[in-house]
């Protein structure tokens, strides 16, 4: 299935300037950073970590830990994507226990990626919240999960889909409405 670019959603500016309110948004909701980890989703949720991650050190002058994870074989839909999947790094280099943990994902939709990850989270112990940074919530949840952070709602309908482009990633930073074709 190929799709066709409808418009652009947000530019390399708009991307950034909600990534720096994410990280404002998370420093007023936590009363500051104790105890915050920073948790990027593979693939475009890391740079996007690594980024408020370095806002908030800049802003608030302490370092905020930060992981990587990979929820391939946590995914409910494991067995529909490919024999041979591809899988990433996990990464997570501090104790989940007692921590609150901010969850970084470009696009929420389902809510099945959020599942699976808080699921792999718990496998590695107990945090004491567990919190959801999103770029883009598209809508069309199929599971009871909210992002306590957006960049931006986007309503789509099921014949569209969100392209999240970053630098890091993709060479060029932005994100595309599209439409569905074949």
């Amino acid at each position: 299935m190929s799709e066709s670019v409808k418009h652009v959603v947000m530019d390399e500016a708009a991307v950034r300037r909600a990534l720096i309110r994410i990280s404002h948004e998370i420093i007023e909701r936590n009363r500051g950073l104790d105890n915050v980890c920073l948790i990027g989703i593979q693939r475009r949720g890391v740079p996007m970590a690594r980024f408020i991650k370095d806002y908030l050190e800049e802003i608030e002058g302490v370092k905020v830990p930060m992981g990587i994870l990979d929820i391939t074989f946590y995914r409910d839909d494991l067995s529909m994507l490919s024999s041979h999947p591809v899988v990433h790094s996990t990464d997570i280099p501090f104790n989940v226990n007692g921590s609150k943990i901010i969850l970084v994902d470009d696009v929420l939709y389902t809510g099945r990626t959020i599942r699976s990850a808080i699921d792999n989270i718990f496998d590695m112990g107990r945090p004491d919240e567990i919190q959801l940074a999103i770029l883009i919530d598209r809508g069309h949840r199929e599971l009871p999960i909210r992002a306590d952070y957006v960049g931006k709602n986007v309503p789509t309908s099921k014949s569209e889909s969100i392209e999240v482009n970053l630098k890091e990633v993709d060479g060029n930073t932005e994100v595309l409405l599209c439409n569905k074709e074949g």
